[in-house]
């Protein structure tokens, strides 16, 4: 399922959604995914392609899927009970708006 969901994103992200390059690592259970996302689009790269993403996303798969699949917004107490870890939320945001998830 989330390999599916990794490979649609391309299709699915809005170019123009972003004027900088922005870089997102995802860890998800044992998926590890790196999106990259600029104003021409996205690519999905398998594995940590980037040493410093501009941010890190470690989750479940069960938490990624109700964000993704049921619209599910993440609020402060996901973050605080540790259902989602992220060091910027702001970009996980842009990310989830430019796939038409936000």
């Amino acid at each position: 399922m989330l390999e599916q969901i990794f490979s649609e994103i391309p299709q699915s992200c809005h170019p123009g959604s972003t004027n900088d390059s922005i870089s997102i690592y995802f860890s998800i259970d044992d998926v590890k995914k790196t999106v990259l996302m600029s104003s021409s689009g996205c690519q999905v790269e398998n594995g940590r392609t980037v040493e410093d993403a501009d941010c890190v996303c470690k989750t479940s798969t069960e938490f990624f899927l109700r964000v993704w699949n049921e619209g599910y917004k993440p609020g402060l107490k996901d973050f605080l009970s540790g259902a989602i870890k992220s060091n910027n939320p702001d970009i996980l945001k842009q990310f989830l708006t430019a796939c038409g998830k936000g």
